[in-house]
């Protein structure tokens, strides 16, 4: 079995991604050679503990905060939808306790998410500035 890459490289493969595929002129391309969505993606998969790692990290770099949508409507909606029942108390605590993670956990769509713990992530996430709500 592989192992995931360290937080850090993650984060730092991931910031290289999300800024590369928010830049205006690459939309509708690809790029194979950044691994950072791929990486982040297969860590949720097969190496939750890891993946809330990275998400934590990611909410917690400040170069992040442009890019906290992809990652609501990425890692963490995926997190959720496979790992859900295992990280929901986590997730509803650090929410609780931070401010940007509730917000960022605003952006989360409910696709592949139990309706139980879909109800539980309504009840911390903190909605003001996604899909039109006022801020």
């Amino acid at each position: 079995m592989e192992s995931p890459l360290p937080v850090h490289r993650v984060l730092d493969e991931w910031i290289t991604w999300a800024t590369w595929q928010c830049d205006p002129k690459n939309e509708g391309k690809a790029n194979s050679e950044l691994i950072g969505f791929d990486e982040f993606d297969w860590i949720v998969r097969k190496h939750p503990e890891q993946a809330w790692q990275c998400i934590l990290a990611v909410v917690a770099d400040a170069r992040c905060e442009p890019f906290l949508g992809l990652l609501a409507a990425g890692p963490m909606e995926d997190l959720l939808g496979y790992h859900g029942p295992a990280f929901i108390d986590r997730v509803e605590s650090e929410a609780r306790a931070n401010q940007l993670f509730a917000w960022m956990l605003g952006g989360v769509w409910q696709c592949q998410i139990t309706d139980e713990i879909w109800a539980r992530v309504q009840k911390v996430w903190d909605r003001r500035g996604w899909d039109g709500v006022p801020k």
